[in-house]
């Protein structure tokens, strides 16, 4: 799945730069030494998976590296700062290259930090959890509001907020997100549970009884009343047209959503919202929804 909502690359973020405009030499492509090349202070990945590495690093011992590396100039003569490429640089470096094609410009220290995590963003580098990382370390050393992060990365506010909330997890949920041994949309679902215990317990149920997101947001309010009582089940399965309906708001609102019925034509919906600021884009969406014109079926 490719990340259409980011709105901005690379180019756009360079463009966009408060930096005077850069000379001719700035945008050319230059051959630089990979020992004259430092990590970026600001990469976002940490994890990288050596099968991976290793199967780009061959493609680049036959096929060379097809697009170059994008640095800045270090405080050091003659040294330079990666600022988008470390995957690459990796592999170049296992390939055996001296020399790697690179970009050279000179960028704010924000800039950098927004290129890195775009970058990584784009070509989905990123677990959840060091997407939120960076998010959250973008936020305080720029001193952005994550309205104003949202609008750098090309996401919604609310987008924003829920992946800042995948760090109020435990570790032992963190890791399983990273390990991808439980998705995104059980993270969320786990988060509305108060009880942290029972959260991990969730969890870990996620992880050997393989529920779905449906069967956690099911179990996630039912606590067991002490320990050792019965681990509760989802309760009478709901109207199919009702959780079809609540599928569809969760997927278009970005939240869970519970639609309980009371009769055949009562009943209530339920909403979940995270912050405060979550809250407010929740209303933004509602404000946004067009109501429909009388005689229009």
């Amino acid at each position: 799945m490719q990340h259409k909502a980011l709105g901005r690359g690379l180019e756009a973020l360079l463009k966009s730069s408060s930096a005077a405009a850069p000379s001719p030499t700035d945008s050319s492509v230059a051959k630089i030494s990979v020992e004259k090349i430092r990590p970026n202070r600001y990469q976002p990945r940490v994890r990288f998976t050596p099968e991976s590495l290793q199967e780009l690093a061959d493609s680049i011992q036959v096929h060379g590296l097809a697009q170059p590396l994008l640095v800045t100039p270090s405080a050091v003569p003659g040294e330079f700062e990666l600022v988008a490429g470390e995957r690459r640089l990796r592999a170049s470096r296992m390939a055996g290259l001296v020399e790697v094609p690179c970009v050279v410009r000179t960028v704010t220290e924000r800039e950098r930090h927004e290129l890195s995590l775009v970058e990584n963003l784009q070509r989905e580098d990123l677990n959840p959890i060091e997407e939120a990382e960076s998010v959250r370390r973008l936020m305080g050393e720029s001193g952005l509001t994550q309205e104003e992060v949202a609008r750098r990365l090309g996401k919604s506010r609310s987008a924003v907020a829920n992946k800042l909330r995948l760090l109020d997890l435990p570790q032992m949920l963190r890791n399983a997100l990273i390990e991808d041994l439980i998705s995104e949309g059980h993270a969320r679902a786990l988060l509305a549970v108060a009880d942290k215990s029972w959260q991990e317990e969730l969890g870990k149920r996620v992880v050997h009884e393989k529920l779905t997101v449906r069967e956690v947001e099911a179990l996630a309010g039912q606590a067991p009343a002490e320990k050792g009582a019965a681990t509760p089940r989802p309760s009478k399965k709901k109207n199919p047209d009702l959780r079809h309906i609540e599928e569809e708001l969760q997927r278009h609102l970005g939240r869970r959503v519970v639609i309980n019925s009371r009769g055949k034509h009562k009943g209530w919906v339920r909403l979940d919202f995270y912050s405060i600021d979550d809250l407010d884009g929740l209303l933004q969406q509602l404000k946004a929804v067009k109501p429909a014109k009388a005689g229009v079926a």
